[in-house]
């Protein structure tokens, strides 16, 4: 078999045929990560290097190949940078989107300017592929062909399966208190006697399911004791009552915020404490947050 091209450039043809198939495929799809590799490692560069060197005689395909490797990775840089600047910023769409537009507008640059030169003088690149005689193999070089090939239709089917079958990812649940203002800052940690105190209280399920939660707040009377043994203080828990307790059910990508205020009757230093049960299982906290507050 011969595969030959000179009077048409259908090594373009392909490039921007592929890029415009990773493109679907990425933003339309939501598929293809391995398949895009060459889109940023080699595109680029290869269409950069055909728009610079149209002719046969000026590189080799060695020096045209390297250089289509070390031209993509500067081009990608280049307009991930660029793309740093826009209103749109580093994301995928916009770099795919970028180093789409970039190589079709390029590639067609290198196919205006092979088509002018003359045919004789355009890039071409000629392979036979032939398979050999069967026959004129040893047992022994059968046995190993067919050893080699298995080997690679094993390895290959390995891969495919890694790259395509879905990986669980992490689930957890995001249990968060934020001060009245909606901002990690200005908790009441200090308060007077039946000064209410506010807060707000998050959760998000990321646990890809609905979950049923249950949030009891407690709160928790703490004293300063010496140990003498250990000469250091110690903070002690010295009583402990329940405050409120409700219930939420969030399916999974859901969440859920609600203002909470509190007061106190009593001097001293005390812990306000959140804590968070799925699913009935109140045997011990999935989730655990406090506040220490000092009342005078």
């Amino acid at each position: 078999m011969r595969l030959h091209f000179q009077q048409r450039p259908w090594d373009l043809y392909a490039e921007i045929g592929y890029t415009v198939f990773v493109v679907v495929l990425l933003l339309v799809l939501g598929v293809g990560n391995m398949v895009a590799i060459l889109l940023v490692l080699f595109v680029p560069g290869y269409v950069l290097v055909a728009a610079l060197f149209p002719k046969n005689t000026e590189i080799d395909w060695i020096e045209r190949i390297a250089l289509s490797f070390v031209l993509s990775f500067a081009v990608v840089s280049l307009l991930g940078l660029l793309v740093n600047f826009t209103p749109f910023g580093i994301g995928l769409v916009p770099i795919v989107v970028a180093i789409a537009l970039f190589t079709v507008g390029v590639g067609t640059v290198a196919y205006w300017r092979r088509m002018r030169v003359p045919t004789e003088q355009r890039l071409s690149l000629t392979l036979r592929v032939s398979l050999p005689e069967w026959t004129k193999y040893s047992a022994l070089e059968k046995g190993l062909t067919i050893a080699l090939c298995g080997s690679v239709l094993i390895a290959g089917a390995a891969l495919a399966h890694v790259v395509l079958a879905p990986r669980p990812g992490e689930t957890f649940t995001e249990f968060y208190i934020l001060g009245p203002g909606g901002n990690a800052s200005g908790y009441p940690t200090v308060l007077n006697i039946s000064q209410p105190g506010s807060v707000i209280l998050g959760i998000a399920n990321h646990e890809t399911a609905k979950v049923n939660y249950t949030v009891r707040i407690d709160l928790v009377g703490l004293r300063t004791l010496y140990n003498a043994t250990s000469g250091f203080n110690e903070t002690v828990q010295t009583n402990r009552t329940t405050q409120s307790t409700f219930n939420v059910t969030l399916a999974d990508g859901r969440n859920w915020t609600q203002p909470y205020t509190f007061s106190i009757a009593y001097l001293g230093l005390w812990k306000l404490q959140f804590l968070l049960f799925r699913d009935g299982g109140f045997s011990s906290a999935y989730r655990e947050l406090h506040l220490f507050i000092r009342v005078s």
